[in-house]
Protein backbone atom coordinates (compact mmCIF):
# COMPACT_ATOMS: atom_id res chain seq x y z
CA UNK A 1 0.00 0.00 0.00
CA UNK A 2 1.05 3.58 -0.57
CA UNK A 3 0.23 6.87 1.08
CA UNK A 4 0.53 10.48 -0.03
CA UNK A 5 3.17 12.55 1.73
CA UNK A 6 3.25 16.36 1.65
CA UNK A 7 6.34 18.50 2.09
CA UNK A 8 7.27 22.12 1.51
CA UNK A 9 10.39 22.82 -0.51
CA UNK A 10 12.27 26.04 0.15
CA UNK A 11 14.56 28.03 -2.12
CA UNK A 12 16.10 31.49 -1.97
CA UNK A 13 15.98 33.60 -5.11
CA UNK A 14 19.37 34.70 -6.40
CA UNK A 15 19.75 38.50 -6.01
CA UNK A 16 17.54 40.01 -8.74
CA UNK A 17 18.50 42.90 -10.99
CA UNK A 18 17.05 46.30 -10.11
CA UNK A 19 14.37 45.90 -12.77
CA UNK A 20 13.31 42.44 -11.57
CA UNK A 21 13.35 43.65 -7.97
CA UNK A 22 10.87 46.38 -8.89
CA UNK A 23 8.59 43.86 -10.58
CA UNK A 24 8.71 41.54 -7.57
CA UNK A 25 7.90 44.44 -5.25
CA UNK A 26 5.02 45.51 -7.49
CA UNK A 27 3.59 41.98 -7.53
CA UNK A 28 3.68 41.75 -3.73
CA UNK A 29 2.13 45.19 -3.24
CA UNK A 30 -0.69 44.50 -5.73
CA UNK A 31 -1.43 41.09 -4.22
CA UNK A 32 -1.62 42.46 -0.70
CA UNK A 33 -3.95 45.27 -1.76
CA UNK A 34 -6.24 42.71 -3.40
CA UNK A 35 -6.09 40.49 -0.32
CA UNK A 36 -6.82 43.40 2.02
CA UNK A 37 -9.76 44.68 -0.02
CA UNK A 38 -11.23 41.17 -0.35
CA UNK A 39 -10.94 40.54 3.38
CA UNK A 40 -12.22 43.96 4.45
CA UNK A 41 -15.20 43.64 2.11
CA UNK A 42 -16.41 40.60 4.06
CA UNK A 43 -16.19 38.33 1.02
CA UNK A 44 -16.63 34.73 2.17
CA UNK A 45 -17.14 32.87 -1.12
CA UNK A 46 -14.98 32.41 -4.20
CA UNK A 47 -17.50 34.34 -6.27
CA UNK A 48 -17.47 37.29 -3.86
CA UNK A 49 -13.66 37.38 -3.83
CA UNK A 50 -13.57 37.15 -7.63
CA UNK A 51 -15.77 40.26 -7.86
CA UNK A 52 -13.17 42.17 -5.83
CA UNK A 53 -9.93 40.95 -7.43
CA UNK A 54 -11.01 40.98 -11.09
CA UNK A 55 -9.69 44.50 -11.69
CA UNK A 56 -6.27 43.93 -10.15
CA UNK A 57 -3.17 43.49 -12.31
CA UNK A 58 -2.48 39.95 -11.10
CA UNK A 59 -2.13 36.63 -12.90
CA UNK A 60 -5.06 34.24 -12.86
CA UNK A 61 -2.88 31.94 -10.72
CA UNK A 62 -2.68 34.56 -7.94
CA UNK A 63 -6.37 35.49 -8.26
CA UNK A 64 -7.44 31.84 -8.05
CA UNK A 65 -5.28 31.38 -4.96
CA UNK A 66 -6.96 34.40 -3.36
CA UNK A 67 -10.41 33.02 -4.18
CA UNK A 68 -9.60 29.91 -2.14
CA UNK A 69 -7.59 31.58 0.60
CA UNK A 70 -9.81 34.48 1.68
CA UNK A 71 -12.84 32.27 2.55
CA UNK A 72 -10.46 29.97 4.48
CA UNK A 73 -9.27 32.90 6.57
CA UNK A 74 -12.80 33.34 7.84
CA UNK A 75 -14.20 29.82 7.91
CA UNK A 76 -11.13 27.80 8.97
CA UNK A 77 -8.93 30.27 10.84
CA UNK A 78 -11.64 32.63 12.18
CA UNK A 79 -9.32 35.54 11.38
CA UNK A 80 -10.44 38.95 12.61
CA UNK A 81 -7.61 40.93 11.00
CA UNK A 82 -4.76 40.49 8.54
CA UNK A 83 -1.04 40.47 9.13
CA UNK A 84 0.86 42.76 6.79
CA UNK A 85 3.42 40.17 5.67
CA UNK A 86 1.28 37.67 3.77
CA UNK A 87 3.19 35.87 1.01
CA UNK A 88 1.98 35.95 -2.58
CA UNK A 89 0.19 32.66 -3.29
CA UNK A 90 -0.10 31.03 -6.70
CA UNK A 91 -2.02 27.94 -7.78
CA UNK A 92 -0.08 25.06 -9.31
CA UNK A 93 -1.19 25.95 -12.85
CA UNK A 94 1.39 28.74 -12.86
CA UNK A 95 4.34 26.54 -11.91
CA UNK A 96 7.34 26.47 -14.30
CA UNK A 97 10.84 25.20 -13.52
CA UNK A 98 13.96 24.94 -15.66
CA UNK A 99 17.24 23.15 -15.04
CA UNK A 100 20.74 23.14 -16.47
CA UNK A 101 23.91 21.75 -14.90
CA UNK A 102 25.92 24.33 -16.84
CA UNK A 103 24.59 27.22 -14.74
CA UNK A 104 25.95 28.34 -11.37
CA UNK A 105 22.42 27.97 -10.00
CA UNK A 106 21.07 24.91 -11.78
CA UNK A 107 17.38 25.57 -11.12
CA UNK A 108 15.48 28.57 -12.45
CA UNK A 109 11.91 29.57 -11.59
CA UNK A 110 9.57 31.38 -13.96
CA UNK A 111 7.97 34.20 -11.95
CA UNK A 112 4.30 34.63 -12.98
CA UNK A 113 3.43 38.18 -14.03
CA UNK A 114 0.24 39.83 -15.22
CA UNK A 115 0.07 40.36 -18.97
CA UNK A 116 1.11 38.14 -21.85
CA UNK A 117 4.87 37.72 -22.18
CA UNK A 118 5.73 39.55 -18.94
CA UNK A 119 6.82 36.52 -16.88
CA UNK A 120 10.54 36.29 -16.22
CA UNK A 121 13.04 33.68 -15.05
CA UNK A 122 15.17 33.91 -11.91
CA UNK A 123 17.80 31.49 -10.51
CA UNK A 124 17.11 29.59 -7.28
CA UNK A 125 19.38 28.61 -4.43
CA UNK A 126 17.79 25.37 -3.30
CA UNK A 127 18.14 23.62 0.05
CA UNK A 128 20.73 20.86 -0.66
CA UNK A 129 18.94 18.50 1.73
CA UNK A 130 15.91 18.66 -0.60
CA UNK A 131 17.83 18.12 -3.82
CA UNK A 132 16.19 14.76 -4.57
CA UNK A 133 12.70 16.23 -4.44
CA UNK A 134 13.72 19.12 -6.71
CA UNK A 135 14.98 16.55 -9.21
CA UNK A 136 11.68 14.69 -8.88
CA UNK A 137 9.88 17.94 -9.70
CA UNK A 138 11.66 18.04 -13.04
CA UNK A 139 10.92 14.36 -13.73
CA UNK A 140 7.24 14.71 -12.82
CA UNK A 141 7.52 12.19 -9.98
CA UNK A 142 5.96 14.62 -7.50
CA UNK A 143 2.87 16.80 -7.79
CA UNK A 144 3.15 20.54 -7.24
CA UNK A 145 0.52 22.18 -5.08
CA UNK A 146 0.37 25.83 -4.13
CA UNK A 147 3.58 27.87 -4.20
CA UNK A 148 4.30 31.07 -2.32
CA UNK A 149 6.68 34.00 -2.70
CA UNK A 150 7.72 36.09 0.29
CA UNK A 151 10.25 38.83 0.90
CA UNK A 152 12.51 38.51 3.92
CA UNK A 153 14.86 41.15 5.20
CA UNK A 154 17.54 40.87 2.53
CA UNK A 155 16.25 38.21 0.15
CA UNK A 156 13.25 36.59 -1.50
CA UNK A 157 12.12 33.09 -0.53
CA UNK A 158 10.04 30.63 -2.53
CA UNK A 159 8.05 27.86 -0.84
CA UNK A 160 6.64 25.03 -2.97
CA UNK A 161 4.20 22.46 -1.59
CA UNK A 162 4.68 19.04 -3.17
CA UNK A 163 2.91 15.71 -2.84
CA UNK A 164 4.40 12.31 -3.57
CA UNK A 165 3.70 8.65 -2.97
CA UNK A 166 5.48 6.71 -0.25
CA UNK A 167 5.18 3.13 0.89
CA UNK A 168 2.63 2.89 3.68
CA UNK A 169 4.21 1.03 6.63
CA UNK A 170 2.22 -2.11 7.38
CA UNK A 171 0.94 -2.62 10.90
CA UNK A 172 2.65 -5.68 12.44
CA UNK A 173 0.68 -8.66 13.73
CA UNK A 174 1.86 -8.22 17.32
CA UNK A 175 2.52 -4.46 17.61
CA UNK A 176 4.01 -2.58 20.52
CA UNK A 177 2.09 0.69 20.85
CA UNK A 178 4.37 3.64 21.56
CA UNK A 179 2.37 6.70 22.52
CA UNK A 180 3.50 10.33 22.62
CA UNK A 181 1.96 13.27 24.43
CA UNK A 182 2.82 16.82 23.36
CA UNK A 183 2.40 19.49 26.00
CA UNK A 184 3.73 22.60 27.67
CA UNK A 185 5.41 21.37 30.86
CA UNK A 186 7.07 18.48 29.05
CA UNK A 187 7.28 19.24 25.36
CA UNK A 188 7.22 15.53 24.55
CA UNK A 189 6.50 12.50 26.72
CA UNK A 190 6.77 9.02 25.22
CA UNK A 191 5.95 5.60 26.59
CA UNK A 192 5.72 2.10 25.16
CA UNK A 193 2.75 0.01 26.25
CA UNK A 194 3.52 -3.67 26.83
CA UNK A 195 0.87 -5.99 28.33
CA UNK A 196 -1.24 -2.93 29.11
CA UNK A 197 1.45 -1.35 31.27
CA UNK A 198 3.86 1.55 30.65
CA UNK A 199 7.46 0.62 29.91
CA UNK A 200 10.64 2.74 29.98
CA UNK A 201 9.09 6.20 29.46
CA UNK A 202 11.03 9.04 27.81
CA UNK A 203 10.76 12.76 28.55
CA UNK A 204 11.80 15.73 26.41
CA UNK A 205 11.68 18.86 28.54
CA UNK A 206 9.81 21.87 27.21
CA UNK A 207 11.59 24.47 29.31
CA UNK A 208 13.94 25.69 26.60
CA UNK A 209 11.16 26.11 24.04
CA UNK A 210 8.90 27.77 26.61
CA UNK A 211 11.68 30.21 27.50
CA UNK A 212 12.32 31.02 23.84
CA UNK A 213 8.65 31.74 23.15
CA UNK A 214 8.40 34.04 26.15
CA UNK A 215 11.65 35.82 25.28
CA UNK A 216 10.58 36.18 21.63
CA UNK A 217 7.25 37.74 22.58
CA UNK A 218 8.90 40.20 24.99
CA UNK A 219 11.71 41.12 22.60
CA UNK A 220 9.47 41.71 19.59
CA UNK A 221 7.04 43.81 21.63
CA UNK A 222 9.89 46.01 22.87
CA UNK A 223 11.33 46.44 19.38
CA UNK A 224 7.93 47.48 18.02
CA UNK A 225 7.39 49.91 20.90
CA UNK A 226 10.72 51.53 20.02
CA UNK A 227 9.82 51.70 16.33
CA UNK A 228 12.85 49.56 15.48
CA UNK A 229 13.73 49.09 11.84
CA UNK A 230 11.76 46.37 10.11
CA UNK A 231 14.90 44.42 9.26
CA UNK A 232 15.80 44.32 12.95
CA UNK A 233 12.39 42.88 13.91
CA UNK A 234 12.62 40.31 11.11
CA UNK A 235 16.13 39.34 12.17
CA UNK A 236 15.11 38.62 15.78
CA UNK A 237 11.96 36.79 14.69
CA UNK A 238 13.99 34.56 12.36
CA UNK A 239 16.51 33.91 15.16
CA UNK A 240 13.83 32.61 17.52
CA UNK A 241 11.98 30.65 14.86
CA UNK A 242 15.18 28.89 13.80
CA UNK A 243 15.94 28.00 17.42
CA UNK A 244 12.44 26.60 17.91
CA UNK A 245 12.62 24.66 14.66
CA UNK A 246 15.84 23.07 15.90
CA UNK A 247 14.06 21.95 19.09
CA UNK A 248 11.18 20.45 17.10
CA UNK A 249 13.61 18.54 14.89
CA UNK A 250 15.56 17.18 17.86
CA UNK A 251 12.42 16.15 19.75
CA UNK A 252 10.89 14.38 16.73
CA UNK A 253 14.15 12.59 15.95
CA UNK A 254 14.46 11.42 19.57
CA UNK A 255 10.86 10.19 19.50
CA UNK A 256 11.45 7.93 16.50
CA UNK A 257 14.74 6.67 17.90
CA UNK A 258 12.92 5.78 21.12
CA UNK A 259 10.17 3.91 19.25
CA UNK A 260 12.73 1.86 17.31
CA UNK A 261 14.02 0.39 20.57
CA UNK A 262 10.91 -1.79 20.81
CA UNK A 263 9.85 -4.81 18.78
CA UNK A 264 7.21 -4.13 16.11
CA UNK A 265 6.55 -0.51 17.19
CA UNK A 266 3.50 1.44 16.12
CA UNK A 267 3.45 5.12 17.06
CA UNK A 268 0.21 6.51 18.50
CA UNK A 269 -0.39 10.28 18.43
CA UNK A 270 -3.31 12.40 19.49
CA UNK A 271 -5.08 14.14 16.62
CA UNK A 272 -4.35 17.78 17.48
CA UNK A 273 -5.45 19.33 14.20
CA UNK A 274 -8.34 21.00 15.99
CA UNK A 275 -6.31 22.58 18.78
CA UNK A 276 -6.23 26.24 17.66
CA UNK A 277 -9.97 26.33 17.07
CA UNK A 278 -11.03 24.77 20.38
CA UNK A 279 -8.74 26.33 22.98
CA UNK A 280 -10.44 28.89 25.20
CA UNK A 281 -8.52 29.33 28.43
CA UNK A 282 -8.38 33.09 28.49
CA UNK A 283 -6.18 35.49 26.51
CA UNK A 284 -2.91 34.89 28.42
CA UNK A 285 -3.06 31.08 28.40
CA UNK A 286 -4.40 30.94 24.85
CA UNK A 287 -1.40 32.94 23.62
CA UNK A 288 0.99 30.54 25.32
CA UNK A 289 -0.74 27.41 24.03
CA UNK A 290 -1.31 28.76 20.53
CA UNK A 291 2.38 29.56 20.36
CA UNK A 292 3.27 25.92 20.90
CA UNK A 293 3.85 24.08 17.67
CA UNK A 294 1.62 21.13 18.63
CA UNK A 295 0.64 20.13 15.13
CA UNK A 296 4.11 20.95 13.82
CA UNK A 297 5.87 18.56 16.20
CA UNK A 298 3.25 15.89 15.64
CA UNK A 299 3.70 16.23 11.89
CA UNK A 300 7.48 15.91 12.08
CA UNK A 301 7.17 12.75 14.18
CA UNK A 302 4.77 11.38 11.56
CA UNK A 303 7.19 12.24 8.71
CA UNK A 304 10.22 10.72 10.40
CA UNK A 305 8.31 7.60 11.48
CA UNK A 306 7.13 6.90 7.93
CA UNK A 307 10.66 7.38 6.63
CA UNK A 308 11.78 4.80 9.20
CA UNK A 309 9.01 2.36 8.20
CA UNK A 310 7.09 2.73 11.47
CA UNK A 311 3.28 2.92 11.16
CA UNK A 312 1.49 5.86 12.82
CA UNK A 313 -2.04 6.05 14.21
CA UNK A 314 -3.91 9.22 15.21
CA UNK A 315 -6.58 8.95 17.90
CA UNK A 316 -9.21 11.25 19.37
CA UNK A 317 -7.65 12.92 22.44
CA UNK A 318 -10.94 13.52 24.24
CA UNK A 319 -10.65 12.82 27.99
CA UNK A 320 -7.35 10.91 27.69
CA UNK A 321 -5.76 13.21 30.27
CA UNK A 322 -8.64 12.66 32.72
CA UNK A 323 -9.22 8.91 32.32
CA UNK A 324 -7.37 6.27 34.32
CA UNK A 325 -5.36 3.97 32.08
CA UNK A 326 -5.87 1.02 34.43
CA UNK A 327 -9.63 1.03 35.14
CA UNK A 328 -11.09 3.50 32.64
CA UNK A 329 -12.76 5.70 35.27
CA UNK A 330 -12.68 9.48 35.03
CA UNK A 331 -10.23 10.88 37.53
CA UNK A 332 -8.86 14.32 38.24
CA UNK A 333 -5.80 16.24 37.12
CA UNK A 334 -5.26 18.68 39.93
CA UNK A 335 -1.91 19.80 38.54
CA UNK A 336 -0.13 19.71 35.18
CA UNK A 337 1.99 16.73 36.24
CA UNK A 338 -0.29 14.67 38.51
CA UNK A 339 -3.29 12.44 37.79
CA UNK A 340 -5.50 11.01 40.55
CA UNK A 341 -7.82 8.05 40.04
CA UNK A 342 -11.12 8.40 41.95
CA UNK A 343 -12.00 4.69 41.76
CA UNK A 344 -11.43 3.22 45.26
CA UNK A 345 -11.10 -0.29 43.81
CA UNK A 346 -8.32 0.66 41.37
CA UNK A 347 -4.66 0.15 42.25
CA UNK A 348 -3.82 3.55 40.74
CA UNK A 349 -3.90 6.41 43.21
CA UNK A 350 -1.50 9.05 41.88
CA UNK A 351 0.24 8.78 38.52
CA UNK A 352 2.37 10.93 36.23
CA UNK A 353 -0.35 12.63 34.19
CA UNK A 354 1.31 12.59 30.77
CA UNK A 355 2.25 8.92 31.02
CA UNK A 356 -1.27 8.03 32.16
CA UNK A 357 -2.66 9.85 29.12
CA UNK A 358 -0.23 8.11 26.77
CA UNK A 359 -1.03 4.60 28.03
CA UNK A 360 -4.75 5.40 27.84
CA UNK A 361 -4.28 6.63 24.27
CA UNK A 362 -2.22 3.64 23.18
CA UNK A 363 -4.36 0.95 24.80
Amino acid sequence: MTATATKTLEATLAPPTAHKEQRLQRTVATYRRALSESFDSGADTQTAVNDVVTGYALTSYAKDALKSYVPQLRETYNALELNDDHPVRFTNRGWRLDHSEEREHEFCWRVPQAGRGNAFWIPLRINPAQRELWDDLLDGDVTVGEFRLQEHRTNWVLHVTVEYEIAEPEEPDDPTPVGFDIGESKLLTGCACQDGAPTQPMLFDGGRARHLRKEMHTTLCRLQERDAAEWRVDERFSHYQNALTDIVEKASRQAVEYARRFENPIIVLEDLSYIREHLDYGKWMNRRLHNWAFARLSGRIDDKARDAGIPVQFVNPAYTSQTCHACGHLGSRSSQAEFRCTNDECWVTEYQADINAIVRTAS
